[in-house]
């Protein structure tokens, strides 16, 4: 799980909305956008050339 904290800023970097978990947890995800962001060791990769698209 991402820190609490760090987890109240994170915005998607391709449209600056909010983001939330996905099911498992595993990702975070841009319903605007229709991205998800994996999470590394608790470390969310917020780059958009490793964002999956939703399907």
């Amino acid at each position: 799980m991402i820190d609490k904290d760090l987890f109240a800023i994170l915005v998607c970097p391709k449209c600056k909305g909010k983001v939330d978990y996905n099911k498992d947890k595993s990702g975070l995800v841009c319903d605007a956008c229709k991205l998800e962001y994996p999470i590394h060791d608790d470390i969310p990769v917020m780059l958009i050339d490793e964002a999956k698209p939703l399907s």
